[in-house]
């Protein structure tokens, strides 16, 4: 005769509503409940470029 036996996958399970579990972790639900907002550049990036606007000003302000 077949098993009829059901595997442990397959018996029935009493399923709760996502709405009843507890959150996993408080502090992702708070995170991912905000608004992200844009980032700063890196610094490596802004340097060179707040050099350069420095030099420009030094060499505009010698031809004055």
């Amino acid at each position: 005769m077949a098993n009829k036996a059901l595997a442990k996958r397959q018996r029935m399970t009493i399923r709760q509503e996502p709405s009843q579990k507890a959150p996993r972790n408080p502090f992702a639900l708070a995170a991912k409940q905000r608004a992200a907002g844009p980032h700063q550049p890196a610094k490596l990036s802004q340097r060179p470029g707040k050099k350069q606007l420095l030099d420009l000003l030094l060499q505009n302000s010698k031809d004055d």
